[in-house]
C-alpha cells in the first residue's frame, strides 16, 4: 500500500520525500552490520530503499540483486484503486478475516497463499545461496512490502495464514529472522529506532554456543 492508494505493482511509484528520509535513516542504523548482499523487489520503491541501503553501508555494496518473488502481491482489479473504496468490497472482509482464502480478482489477481508460499522460497532460496557464498552466520537484507513481510513472518513463527493480519510491518521497518536447520527465530519485527549490534551472530553460533546450546536450540527459562 502506497497512500489512500492500493498500489502494488503499479509502475513508476518511488520514494516520496518522507519515504527517501525513513530509508536514510534505515540505512545508517545498518551501515555498520556485516552484510553479505542487499536484494530488492523489483518494484521501484523498494529498488530505491534497497539502493540507499546499499550506498550507506560501510564499505558500499557495489550491487542490489533482484527477485520478483519479493514483489508485492498481485492485486488484479483492484491496483490502484483507494483503499476507503476496496474497503466496501465483499473481498475486503475475507481479506481481513480469513486471507488464506483470499485471491484477488482478475487474470494477474494472485492469492495471499500463493504469495507467501513465493516469498518463503525465495527466503529459503537465498539463505542457501547465501550461506554457500558468505558461510552460515552471513547477514543479508531484503527490501520487500508490508503484505509480503507479514506473510513470511507468519511463517517463520508457525502461524496459519489467517493470523498474518495480526502482524504489521511499517514502511522503512526492520524485521530480523535467524533461520537454523531446526527452526526460524523471529528476531525483531516492525523495528523503527534503536540498536542493531546485536543482531550480529556471535562466532560460536555456527556450532555450540557459549551456554551449550546449538544455533537451533532455544533457551529454555530467560533472563531478568
Amino acid at each position: 500500500m502506497t497512500g489512500p492508494v492500493l498500489a502494488g505493482w503499479t509502475p513508476g511509484v518511488g520514494l516520496d520525500e518522507r519515504g527517501r528520509a525513513q530509508a536514510a535513516a534505515l540505512a545508517a542504523r545498518l551501515a555498520s552490520l556485516p552484510i553479505a548482499a542487499v536484494v530488492s523487489s523489483p518494484l521501484q520503491r523498494c529498488a530505491e530503499t534497497a539502493r540507499a541501503l546499499a550506498a550507506g553501508h560501510a564499505p558500499p555494496i557495489e550491487k542490489v540483486e533482484t527477485d520478483d518473488r519479493f514483489g508485492e502481491v498481485r492485486y488484479g482489479d483492484w491496483t490502484g484503486r483507494p483503499l476507503k473504496e476496496l474497503a466496501e468490497e465483499p473481498l475486503w472482509r475475507v481479506v481481513q478475516a480469513h486471507p488464506s482464502a483470499a485471491r484477488f480478482p482478475g487474470e494477474d489477481g494472485e492469492s495471499l497463499a500463493a504469495a507467501q508460499h513465493r516469498a518463503v522460497t525465495a527466503v529459503r532460496d537465498w539463505n542457501e545461496r547465501v550461506a554457500a557464498e558468505h558461510g552460515p552466520g552471513a547477514l543479508y537484507a531484503v527490501c520487500s512490502h508490508g503484505d509480503i513481510i507479514k506473510a513470511v513472518v507468519a511463517d517463520a513463527l508457525g502461524l496459519h495464514l489467517d493470523q498474518f493480519q495480526r502482524i504489521q510491518a511499517d514502511p522503512a521497518s526492520l524485521t530480523v529472522i535467524r533461520y537454523t536447520e531446526t527452526r526460524p527465530f523471529v528476531v525483531r519485527v516492525n523495528d523503527t529506532g534503536g540498536d542493531v549490534a546485536a543482531l550480529v551472530p556471535e562466532p560460536a553460533a555456527e556450532g555450540s554456543g557459549k551456554d551449550g546450546l546449538g544455533p537451533g536450540d532455544a533457551p529454555v527459562g530467560g533472563g531478568a
